[in-house]
């Protein structure tokens, strides 16, 4: 079976679509050493690249917004006609509005539709406008859970029995065993030897404020020998649609000691921080499926974070999930992490029965389950 992939984030892994694509292709080949992968990347003017999945490609596609959209439903399409596909995928939420060959597209989230904050400006929500109604005509859409699949049936109008959940995995690097250059990589970044964790973007979804008035209450309790490490690239302005968090932590009135801000981090660093700490702090308010808290989970630590969307599926029981606003229930479950080992012992081992649940041998699988059912329609 021959399956042409759209690989416009092929040479961007630092973005989750760009993550989902190369996993799903390099463990795809693992499964089925015969399955013909081929990679499908923008080329120079309205051309494309053609490459087969060997593990070591060297694309790199002309990713300009301006090519982009002729790509998705032009060069693409007829790149699988030309190359005869059995099946297409496009990795993310942008299928052809009249594909060539029989399609499968994975929509992570609608978070466009489902959150105002999200729409952009006309020309993002004509663009939305348009992917949406294209989603009508993909054999079957994939989905990362059962929320983000309620949403799809919601605002999408497609039919149930062509919306699939197919659960995402961690990275087999995050692993609860310590690595050999853990202690040199958390002192890189000034860790101390206790801290909760932080670690994820700051746009308004991502509700920071609320990890950050945990430590109102937790702070005087724990605050200076368990401070919160908040990671991640800062807001270059402090801004309603990504607030700064520093500007945050004075107005809740932080003692600096209780919370400090790490910035950005590697990605092969993220596995040492995870393990060094005693909870990760999670209060997204959406998610399509939120790698981070099962990233942590599969280090061995613990949960704190909130009951929306996709995250109790994400989490099950390897955690303590409250409202998005329940700073106070959070912080209750932070302090008793930090100063009950046999809770946060508890904890830990769920957190490693739950990850175990997640691989990308199971995504894989069950996708080419798809590519098969497809194909054969």
């Amino acid at each position: 079976m021959r399956v042409l992939l759209n690989a416009w984030f092929w040479s961007r892994p630092e973005t989750g679509s760009g993550q989902y694509t190369r996993r799903l292709v390099e463990h795809l080949s693992a499964l089925e050493p015969g399955l013909d992968v081929t990679l499908i990347a923008p080329g120079k003017g309205l051309g494309f690249q053609v490459s087969k999945f060997s593990g070591k490609e060297t694309l790199k596609p002309e990713t300009s917004n301006l090519t982009k959209l002729y790509f998705e439903q032009v060069a693409f399409p007829r790149a699988c006609r030309r190359l005869r596909a059995d099946v297409a995928h496009v990795p993310y939420w942008a299928p052809p509005m009249a594909p060539s060959v029989p399609t499968v597209v994975t929509i992570h989230d609608i978070i466009p539709l489902v959150l105002r904050e999200y729409r952009g400006g006309p020309l993002v929500r004509a663009y939305t406008a348009l992917v949406a109604t294209a989603a009508r005509s993909a054999a079957l859409a994939l989905t990362d859970s059962e929320a983000s699949r309620r949403d799809i049936l919601a605002h999408l109008d497609l039919p149930p029995e062509r919306v699939r959940v197919i659960y995402l995995a961690a990275d087999p690097r995050f692993r609860p065993d310590p690595g050999p250059d853990d202690a040199a990589v958390r002192a890189r970044y000034g860790l101390p030897e206790r801290y909760v964790l932080y670690l994820g973007g700051f746009d308004v979804r991502k509700n920071v404020a609320t990890a950050l008035a945990t430590y109102r209450w937790a702070g005087p309790v724990i605050g200076e020998e368990c401070p919160l490490i908040v990671a991640g690239r800062l807001p270059e302005r402090d801004t309603p649609f990504a607030p700064d968090p520093r500007r945050q932590a004075r107005s809740l009135g932080l003692r600096p000691e209780w919370v400090r801000f790490i910035g950005w981090v590697a990605e092969e660093d993220k596995p040492a921080l995870y393990r060094g700490a005693v909870a990760f702090l999670f209060p997204s308010r959406y998610e399509g499926f939120g790698l981070p808290p099962l990233e942590a989970m599969a280090c061995g630590t613990p949960v704190v974070g909130s009951n929306a969307a996709s995250i109790p599926e994400v989490v099950g029981d390897a955690g303590v999930l409250v409202d998005p606003d329940d700073a106070e229930g959070m912080a209750g479950a932070v302090i008793q992490l930090a100063e009950d080992p046999t809770f946060h012992a508890e904890l830990r081992r769920r957190a490693l029965v739950q990850a175990a649940r997640f691989s990308w041998e199971r995504t894989a699988r069950a996708t080419l389950e798809a590519y098969r059912e497809v194909a054969e329609t």
